[in-house]
């Protein structure tokens, strides 16, 4: 691969380093009919991913080879995946446990063929099990917690369920646990995507909602009325055929051993683990480069909606899913949280929302306070001279902008980090943003947002430093 590196560049230079830094801040960073599903990117589908090209850009003009790249809301990846490609030291942290799972995975190096070999294993196992030990499974599938239980029950046929069972079993005895861990990935594949296994349409866009009239795969109804022979529209979107997960699992892990084939990942192993953004498990001035894109405000995208559809089958139970969604950044919770003190700009839209609805101001200052904390962080963590870029999206509260782009700038600033550029981006509404659902909604965050991104450049300034040299 191309690195693109610039030797002429002068990292040891804070004026070069900075005008670098607005140079790509500058450029055209909206990446519209670029091709972003080469290498891992396309393991498996996740809410609002910013393009590969995006960090990719930062990456390959802000560091050196062997230099520590950090995305501390990891997400799917994206930043670590391009920062290993580049030979980059990768390190990623998140909160949620499908993202770490997702991410993970994403920059294990494996060896195809064997993954091809024990995820056709797997399958054939599954298949197996569901004709011959159905019994076995439908136990299982009762002995689970009674309101992880309900979850499934409404949200997956029976037939749908046996399947599942029987692969996540199988996966489970798998020993190699790195092709575990891709297995376990392909499995959730199957089920978070837009064409899910459940009854639910756009699990990847984290806002499911469940289809109306639902058949079998044999073609009998399932939920809803009679086919009818010419539906409506409205009819024909709220209609879904269910789809065999085992010949799903086969379909994706086809592609994700493709996957594997086509990535070619430098020596340098990256690290991808729990970790909470506001409280980072990482040294003092120990990162050279960190490119992040945090959660909108007001659970706006409720990344654990969707991903306890795939939780559940992993071991985990609905109720601990729901208590730590509360610990999320962006939640809608405002009881036990720590307010920050606001700098005076940022304070001014708060409490512009918070006239209107007090509830609601609560909520953007909780946000604000975490994006404090954040970025408290990361100003700890990175190397003075060095850049964090910052991808961030408004959004509404009550008819008001939340101004989240000049807002999280703001609160920067006031925590000492400079702000050289605010770069921006036009957003592409299928890869980026959700879709608009099928009623206007004036109350809807996601049909209100702003179809733009900004692209914050934030520099910590070396220390001694006069403001020319900074």
């Amino acid at each position: 691969m191309q690195l693109g590196f610039d030797e002429t560049i002068d990292f040891d230079s804070a004026n070069g380093y900075r005008e670098r830094l607005v140079s790509l801040l500058s450029e055209d960073l909206s990446f519209h009919e670029k091709d972003s599903g080469y290498a891992s990117h396309n393991f498996h589908s996740f809410p609002a991913k910013f393009p590969p090209q995006l960090p990719r850009k930062f990456i390959l003009g802000l560091t050196k080879p062997g230099d520590v790249v950090l995305d501390p809301m990891v997400g799917s990846g994206t930043a670590i995946v391009e920062a290993s490609l580049a030979g980059r030291r990768g390190i990623g942290t998140d909160i949620d446990p499908l993202a770490v799972l997702v991410s993970k995975v994403k920059v294990t190096p494996l060896d195809a063929g064997k993954v091809a070999r024990l995820g056709r294993m797997v399958s054939e196992k599954a298949k197996l099990a569901v004709e011959q030990e159905r019994s076995r499974l439908e136990k299982e599938l009762k002995g689970r917690n009674a309101r992880t239980r309900r979850f499934i029950n409404y949200w997956f046929a029976a037939e749908t369920q046996a399947e599942l069972q029987a692969l996540i079993d199988e996966i489970e005895q798998v020993e190699d646990q790195r092709i575990k861990a891709l297995l376990k990935l392909t499995f959730s594949s199957t089920i978070i995507t837009k064409a899910s296994v459940s009854f639910a349409f756009d699990l990847a866009h984290t806002r499911p909602h469940r289809a109306k009239i639902i058949y079998s795969r044999s073609g009998e109804i399932l939920l809803g009325k009679d086919r009818v022979d010419d539906p409506t529209e409205r009819e024909r979107l709220l209609t879904k055929s269910l789809k065999s997960p085992l010949r799903e699992f086969d379909k994706r892990l086809r592609q994700n051993v493709q996957g594997l084939r086509e990535a070619e990942f430098g020596e340098i192993r990256p690290v991808v683990a729990f970790g909470d953004a506001q409280g980072l498990p990482l040294d003092d001035a120990s990162v050279d480069l960190i490119v992040t894109s945090p959660p909108y405000a007001a659970n706006a995208i409720d990344y654990m909606r969707a991903h306890k559809f795939s939780l559940v089958w992993m071991g985990r139970v609905i109720g601990d899913l729901g208590d730590m969604r509360k610990e999320y950044i962006g939640g809608e919770a405002i009881t036990r949280v720590e307010y920050e003190e606001l700098p005076e700009e940022t304070e001014r839209v708060v409490e512009a929302i918070t006239r209107i609805d007090e509830n609601r101001g609560l909520v953007l200052h909780r946000y604000y306070s975490e994006a404090t904390r954040f970025l408290r962080e990361m100003k700890r963590v990175l190397k003075p001279g060095k850049a964090a870029i910052v991808v961030v999206g408004d959004s509404t509260m009550r008819g008001k902008n939340t101004q989240t782009g000049y807002c999280i700038a703001d609160i920067g600033r006031s925590l000492g980090l400079e702000v050289p550029k605010i770069g921006f981006r036009d957003l592409d509404r299928n890869r980026r943003m959700m879709p608009t659902e099928f009623q206007p909604d004036s109350n809807s965050q996601i049909q209100k947002r702003i179809h733009d991104e900004y692209v914050i450049g934030f520099y910590k300034p070396k220390a001694g430093c006069s403001e020319r040299e900074k």
